[in-house]
């Protein structure tokens, strides 16, 4: 909303308009923080909730400015919870996103998702639609990653998430089999390293060829990462959700790995800053 922006005014609820001046931006989240004056005017933060305590379900009430129509409320649920998608203005991918299916259109975008108490879980960003319209399927970002955002864009101007350098898919029963890995395996199967990435340094390798089996290509060969610093990894929004929660530039991850035919290795990588292009 704010992408190229010469000027931008905030309108609150009692028609009062002042100009806001941007503070900062994180397209990788598709957030933005504003910094407004309010002169003598008392503003009441709304209060933030806790997406690690919300389950399917949960009551979700949308504020947005749909087709221009100020101070809309749209009522539904939690539909979905940990979803994974990607950021219009990134190449980098959203974790831990709620779906929700209170009516979401053009014009919602940047507007709070609350739960039944009035508090934010989330902040409204995409819908999936055939024709541009609420199909019944809302995403906004979650809570918990706009606390870890907004503070660093406050100080810094922006937020740096870490960097492993893996272009990479979730496991499937084809590929184990294949690799010959053990029945039941499920992780994260490293497709491409980056050069001179952290993982490159870490010792992480990726597929080295490629097979078709009843006319599907499959890559073969890389690591399966299988678990990070003692957490599970199960699938590739599974690492994605954990090194954009958990992890910093510069902090070292342990990563449990399976190489082809089973054997089993354990890598430490020192994350980096995710390069801006």
């Amino acid at each position: 909303m704010i992408q190229n922006a010469k000027t931008v005014m905030v309108v609150f609820s009692d028609g009062i308009e002042i100009e806001a001046v941007i503070v900062g931006e994180d397209p990788d989240s598709d957030l933005a923080v504003l910094r407004v004056d309010p002169k003598d005017r008392r503003l009441v933060p709304i209060p933030q909730g806790d997406t690690a305590n919300l389950k399917v379900g949960q009551m979700a009430l949308a504020i947005g400015n749909p087709f221009g129509q100020d101070f809309t409320l749209t009522s539904g649920i939690v539909s979905a919870l940990g979803r994974t998608i990607r950021s219009g203005n990134s190449q980098f991918s959203i974790p831990q996103v709620i779906q929700t299916d209170a009516p979401i259109n053009p014009g919602n975008s940047g507007g709070p998702l609350l739960d039944r108490q009035g508090q934010v879980i989330g902040i409204n960003t995409q819908i999936i639609s055939q024709e541009g319209g609420s199909s019944g399927i809302g995403f906004a970002v979650p809570i918990n990653i706009a606390k870890r955002v907004a503070p660093a864009i406050i100080e810094n101007g922006k937020y740096e998430y870490s960097w492993l350098g893996i272009n990479g898919s979730t496991t499937s029963k084809e590929i184990i089999e294949r690799m010959e890995l053990p029945d039941g395996t499920r992780g994260v199967q490293v497709i491409i390293v980056a050069e001179d990435s952290p993982a490159s340094n870490g010792g992480l390798v990726g597929s080295d060829r490629e097979v078709t089996v009843d006319g599907l290509d499959l890559r073969l060969g890389g690591d399966v990462i299988v678990g990070i610093n003692g957490e599970t990894i199960r699938t590739m929004d599974d690492l994605v959700a954990y090194l954009v929660a958990n992890t910093s530039p510069g902090d070292i991850v342990v990563l449990d790995v399976l190489r082809e035919g089973g054997v089993a290795d354990v890598l430490e990588v020192t994350l980096e800053p995710r390069p801006s292009e």
